[in-house]
C-alpha cells in the first residue's frame, strides 16, 4: 500500500477530490491512501455471497460492492471500503439520491459487513489494518454484524455487536457458517473461501 501525501479534515473535503484515475483509495486518519489492486480472489468472494444473499431472498438493491463507510478512527476521519455490503432497509435509503457511493457518519448503518483479509503477519500495517483497526472502526460506528473472510488462514469470522464490542466466532471447512442477521444462511466456511477456484 502506497501512502499519498493528500490530507483531509473533513469527509466533504474527502468527496470532492479526483485525481483523475481509476486508482482507488480509502481515507485512514485523514490521509489519503491508495489501495493495491484488488486481488481478484476477493472479487470473486464478494461475487459469490452477493449470489448467495440474492437465493436467499436479500434484494439486489441491498447489496452493495463498492460502498464505503465513514468510520471514526484512532486520530481522525477516515472511510473504509468492504468488500461487500449488506444495506440495512435505512441505509440503503439514505443513500438514495446522493452522489457519492459512502455511507456518512449521519446515516444508518448496514445490516452487515464483509472483508476479505489482505495477506499479512501479526504486527504488519495489513494485518492492524484487518483484525485491529477495521474492527474498531466498525463497533465504534454500530455496524451489528462483520466478517472477516481471511484464505491464507482458512478461516471465515463472524462477529457480532454486543454491549459495543464484537464478539466473534470462527469458522473453519465444513462449519456453516452462523450468522446472528441472516441464521437462513446455508454456506459453509469452505463453499466461502474457495468460491470461484
Amino acid at each position: 500500500m502506497t501512502q499519498a501525501k493528500q490530507r483531509f479534515r473533513t469527509i466533504e473535503e474527502y468527496l470532492g477530490y479526483d485525481d483523475g484515475t481509476d486508482t482507488r483509495y480509502e481515507l485512514v486518519n485523514g490521509e489519503l491512501v491508495e489501495m493495491p489492486p484488488e486481488n481478484p480472489l476477493n472479487r470473486k468472494i464478494a461475487s459469490f455471497l452477493f449470489a448467495a444473499f440474492v437465493r436467499l431472498g436479500v434484494s439486489e438493491d441491498l447489496l452493495a460492492i463498492g460502498t464505503q463507510i465513514a468510520v471514526t478512527s484512532s486520530e481522525n476521519i477516515s472511510a473504509r471500503q468492504p468488500d461487500l455490503v449488506v444495506h440495512s432497509s435505512e441505509s440503503n435509503a439514505a443513500l438514495e439520491g446522493v452522489k457519492s457511493d459512502l455511507i456518512t457518519q449521519g446515516m444508518p448503518n448496514p445490516a452487515l459487513v464483509i472483508e476479505v483479509v489482505s495477506l499479512g503477519d501479526p504486527g504488519d500495517k495489513n494485518y492492524d489494518r484487518e483484525y485491529i483497526h477495521k474492527p474498531k472502526e466498525y463497533a465504534t460506528r454500530g455496524i451489528p454484524e462483520f466478517w472477516q473472510i481471511d484464505p491464507s488462514r482458512s478461516v471465515v469470522i463472524v462477529l457480532n455487536l454486543k454491549d459495543g464490542a464484537y464478539q466473534s466466532r470462527e469458522f473453519r471447512g465444513s462449519d456453516r457458517v452462523l450468522s446472528p442477521t441472516f441464521p437462513d444462511l446455508q454456506l459453509t466456511a469452505e463453499q466461502i473461501l474457495r468460491a470461484g477456484r
